[in-house]
C-alpha cells in the first residue's frame, strides 16, 4: 500500500465516533479558477493570523462547560456535560478528552448503565490509540463482548476497531493492520442503511482506499451538496480531495483543497489535523519556503499541544526538510544583504564624488549669476520707474476703497456708542430715576433708524463708485437665481455682504460686525449665494473682487 493510502486510513480512523464521519467529502470541481484559488489563499491568511483569537474563544467556552460540569449534581445531566466536554476536547487536547471520558465511564458505572460504560470504552480506545497507548486500547476493546452489545452500539464497536487498527498500522508500518482496518469498515458498511449519509461516506472511503477514485469522486460530489462551513467535518472532506490531487501531482488543486481544509480546522480549533502539514509540503513544492515553514511550524505546535503521537511522527519527517530549506533561504538572503551593502557603499562613494563635482559647477554658476545681475541692473532701474507709476495709480484706487471702508467703520462705531449710551441710561433707570427716560431707552427706533441710514448711505456711495456692480454680480449667477431688488431698494443683504467683499473685506467676522449680523448669518448668506453660482464656486469670490468698473472722480 502506498504512503498516500495509509494517510487516508489514518486520518479517517482518527475520528472514532459515529457522528464524526457525517458529511464526509467536499464537491470536487474539475477546473478551479485562479480567482477562486486566490480568494481561498486570502481567506486562509486572514484566518491563520486570527488563529490565537479563535482558540481563545474556544477556551472560554470550555471554561464555562467545565464550571457547569463541576457544579452539576444531577447524574444524568452530568453525563451530558461530560459528553460535551469529550467532544470539545477530542480534536483539541487528547489528554483532557481522556480525563473526561474516564469521568464519563465512572458516572456510567455509578448508574450501572452498561451502554454508557461501553460507549466510554470505545471513546477511550480510540483516544488511547491516537496517543500511542496501543496496549491499553487493545485491552479495552478485547474486554468488550460484541454479542452483549445492543444493536445501537455495534457500529461504534467497529468504528473503534477501525481506528485502533489504522493507528497501530501507521505506528508500526504494518500492512496487516491496514487490511484489518478495512475489514472492520466492511463490517460497518454491512450494518448501515445504504441510503444513510454515514454509509455513503464509509463507501467513499473504501473506494479511496482501493484507488477507485472515480467512483469515490461521484459520491463526494453528491455529499458536498449536504454540507457547509458549520460542520467540523469540512476539514476532513477538503483534506481527502487535496490528497487525491496530490497523488496525481496536481499541486495547484491540492493546495486549494488543503487550504480549504486548513481554514475549517483553524475555525473549529482542530489541533489533530493533517491539513497544515500537507499545505506546508505543497508550498515547499512551489518554492514558497516562508509559507511552508510557517505552516509546518504551526502543524508541529498543534500536534504537540494535542498530544497526537502519529501526527508528531508525520510532522517530524517533513519538518527537517522544510526547516533546512528555510535556513538555506535565510543564509541566501543574508548573502544578498551583504552584497547589497557593498553595492550601496560603492554607490555612496560615487555620490560623494558627484556632489563634489556639482559643488564646483555651482561655484562657476554663481559667478555667472553675479555678472548677469550686474548686466540687468540698468534694466531693473527702468522697471522700477514703471512700477512706481503703476503703484501710484493703484494707490489712487485703493484710497477710494479705503475711504468707503473707513466711513462705514466710523458709522458702525457711532452706532455702537449710541447703543452703549442707551444701555447706560437704562441702568440708571433701573435705579429708579425717571420713568419717561425708561420708555425712551427701551425703544430701538433710534438704533434701527441709524442702521437704516447707515446702510442707505453705504449703498449710495458704493453704487456711485461701482454703478455696474449689481449687473455684473448677476452675470455670475444662474439666470433663474439672479437677484431682483424691491422698489426703492438699492442693495439687499446679500448684495451688501458681497459689496464689502468687493472692497476687500473678506473676513466674515468683520462683515458681521459692520452689518451687525451674527457670524452664522453672514456665513449662511455666503454659502447660499455660492450655491446659485453659474460657474466654479471656488473662483466665485475672486471674481467678485474683480467685477464693477470704478467710477473716476
Amino acid at each position: 500500500m502506498g504512503r498516500g493510502r495509509r494517510k487516508v486510513m489514518v486520518y479517517l480512523c482518527a475520528m472514532p465516533f459515529r457522528y464524526n464521519l457525517v458529511y464526509f467529502l467536499i464537491l470536487f470541481i474539475p477546473c478551479i479558477s485562479r480567482a477562486q484559488a486566490d480568494s481561498t489563499a486570502q481567506v486562509l491568511e486572514e484566518v491563520f493570523h486570527a488563529k490565537d483569537k479563535i482558540e481563545q474563544q474556544k477556551i472560554e467556552r470550555l471554561v464555562v462547560l467545565k464550571r457547569r460540569f463541576a457544579q452539576e449534581r444531577m447524574p444524568t445531566r452530568k453525563l451530558d456535560l461530560a459528553k460535551e466536554l469529550i467532544l470539545a476536547y477530542r480534536k483539541y487536547q487528547v489528554d483532557s478528552a481522556i480525563h473526561y471520558t474516564q469521568l464519563y465511564r465512572q458516572l456510567g458505572e455509578q448508574l450501572t448503565d452498561s451502554l454508557v460504560v461501553n460507549q466510554a470504552n470505545f471513546y477511550l480506545a480510540s483516544l488511547y490509540s491516537s496517543t500511542g497507548k496501543f496496549i491499553e486500547a487493545e485491552n479495552l476493546l478485547r474486554g468488550i463482548k460484541r454479542s452483549a452489545l445492543p444493536n445501537d452500539l455495534v457500529p461504534a464497536y467497529f468504528e473503534a476497531y477501525t481506528a485502533f487498527s489504522s493507528h497501530y498500522g501507521q505506528s508500526s508500518n504494518n500492512e496487516q493492520y491496514f487490511k484489518l482496518s478495512e475489514r472492520y469498515r466492511d463490517s460497518l458498511l454491512n450494518l448501515l442503511p445504504d441510503t444513510s449519509l454515514q454509509y455513503r461516506i464509509a463507501l467513499a472511503t473504501k473506494y479511496l482506499y482501493h484507488n477507485r477514485e472515480t467512483e469515490a469522486e461521484q459520491i463526494l460530489r453528491s455529499l458536498l451538496l449536504k454540507t457547509d462551513d458549520r460542520y467540523t467535518e469540512r476539514g476532513l472532506i477538503a483534506y481527502l480531495l487535496g490528497l487525491m490531487y496530490k497523488n496525481k501531482n496536481d499541486i495547484d488543486q491540492a493546495t486549494y483543497y488543503f487550504s480549504l481544509s486548513a481554514i475549517s480546522d483553524i475555525r473549529h480549533v482542530v489541533k489533530d489535523n493533517a491539513s497544515l502539514q500537507s499545505l506546508a509540503q505543497c508550498y515547499n513544492s512551489h518554492g514558497d519556503i516562508d509559507k511552508a515553514y510557517q505552516f509546518i511550524q504551526a502543524a508541529v505546535n498543534d500536534a504537540a499541544f494535542c498530544n497526537i503521537r502519529y501526527r508528531s511522527l508525520e510532522n517530524s519527517s517533513f519538518y527537517g526538510i522544510i526547516n533546512t530549506s528555510f535556513q538555506e533561504k535565510e543564509l541566501a538572503q543574508k548573502r544578498a544583504l551583504r552584497q547589497n551593502l557593498i553595492v550601496i557603499s560603492l554607490l555612496s562613494m560615487f555620490l560623494v564624488l558627484a556632489l563634489f563635482f556639482l559643488y564646483t559647477q555651482i561655484k562657476k554658476l554663481r559667478r555667472a549669476r553675479i555678472e548677469l545681475h550686474q548686466a540687468n541692473a540698468e534694466l531693473k532701474k527702468l522697471n522700477t520707474q514703471l512700477l512706481l507709476s503703476n503703484t501710484n495709480l493703484s494707490e489712487s484706487n485703493h484710497i477710494k476703497e479705503e475711504y468707503i471702508a473707513q466711513f462705514f467703520d466710523i458709522c458702525s462705531s457711532y452706532i455702537d456708542k449710541i447703543d452703549e449710551q442707551r444701555k447706560l441710561l437704562l441702568k440708571r433707570f433701573a435705579q429708579k430715576q425717571y420713568d419717561d427716560i425708561n420708555k425712551i431707552l427701551k425703544s430701538q427706533d433710534v438704533v434701527k433708524n441709524e442702521l437704516e441710514e447707515l446702510y442707505r448711505n453705504f449703498d449710495i456711495i458704493f453704487l456711485n463708485l461701482y454703478p455696474s456692480f449689481i449687473e455684473d454680480f448677476n452675470q455670475l449667477l444662474r439666470s433663474e437665481e439672479r437677484i431682483n431688488l424691491k422698489d426703492g431698494e438699492l442693495l439687499n443683504t446679500e448684495l451688501r455682504i458681497f459689496a464689502l467683499i468687493r472692497l476687500g473685506i473678506t473676513d466674515s467676522t468683520k462683515i458681521a460686525t459692520f452689518l451687525r449680523y451674527s457670524l452664522r448669518t453672514v456665513y449662511n448668506y455666503r454659502v447660499k449665494v455660492r450655491g446659485k453660482v453659474a460657474g466654479s464656486k471656488d473662483e466665485f469670490e475672486a471674481k467678485i473682487r474683480d467685477i464693477g468698473e470704478i467710477r473716476s472722480f
